[in-house]
This record gives structure tokens, C-alpha cells and sequence, in this order.
């Protein structure tokens, strides 16, 4: 019954973006001695999803025609800027700290979310 409502979906989806980011940036982290690896990097969530549109039809049966793709699954994985070291190595590890921190809020308020729309529908339904 859940997996229906748009904001189950919209927080698995933010669940599933956290973890294609946290794994791009443990793949960089462990490239960081690789001479001439560029570091990547995936878009935040937010970013992705602002550049879809958000009046865009999309399918909630299989009968339905397909309206076009649903927002946030435009992620893609780009190549940083960031100056390479001698060895033409982009990975800052610093940076990389900091996006696996954010990465990490990132997932954590997808689950928050996830945990609240539950407590919502358990007391719509009178059970707490």
C-alpha cells in the first residue's frame, strides 16, 4: 500500500542517490595513490531532482502510457574540476571527506522522512 504514495517513493529515491554518491566517493578515496585517475562526482539530490519537471506525467500503473521518466533518476557521474597533484591525480582527499559527510545527511533525511510518513500513516490508521 506504501510503495504507491509519492513520498515513499521520493524518499527511496533519495536513499538510492546517497548510496550511488557514497559509493563514487569510497571509489575515489581508494583511488587517491592512482597516478592519473580523475576523481568523480554525482550531482546532489536536490540538484538532480530540481532539474527535472516537476508537472511531468509519469506511469503509477501498467496500463497507464508512459508520460516520460520520473524525477531524480538523471543522475550522472561527472569528473571534477580540481587541480591535479604530479602524479595527475584529481582525488582531494579533504574533499572527498566532506562530500561523504554530506552524502551521509543526505541519506539520513531520507530516512527521517521515510520514518515520519510511517508515524503518520500508523496513527491515520490509529495504531501508534
Amino acid at each position: 500500500m506504501y510503495n504507491s504514495l509519492d513520498l515513499f517513493q521520493t524518499a527511496a529515491a533519495m536513499a538510492r542517490h546517497a548510496g550511488s554518491r557514497q559509493a563514487v566517493v569510497a571509489r575515489n578515496i581508494a583511488h587517491a595513490d592512482t597516478p592519473g585517475y580523475a576523481a568523480q562526482h554525482i550531482p546532489a539530490f536536490q540538484d538532480v531532482y530540481k532539474d527535472g519537471e516537476p508537472n511531468q506525467m509519469r506511469a503509477t500503473r501498467a496500463g497507464h502510457v508512459r508520460g516520460g521518466a520520473q524525477a531524480a533518476t538523471g543522475a550522472v557521474l561527472t569528473t571534477t574540476n580540481s587541480e591535479a597533484s604530479p602524479n595527475g591525480n584529481t582525488v582531494s582527499l579533504e574533499e572527498e571527506l566532506l562530500n561523504s559527510v554530506a552524502v551521509s545527511r543526505e541519506h539520513n533525511r531520507a530516512l527521517a522522512i521515510y520514518k515520519h510518513g510511517m508515524t503518520i500513516l500508523r496513527n491515520s490508521l490509529g495504531r501508534s
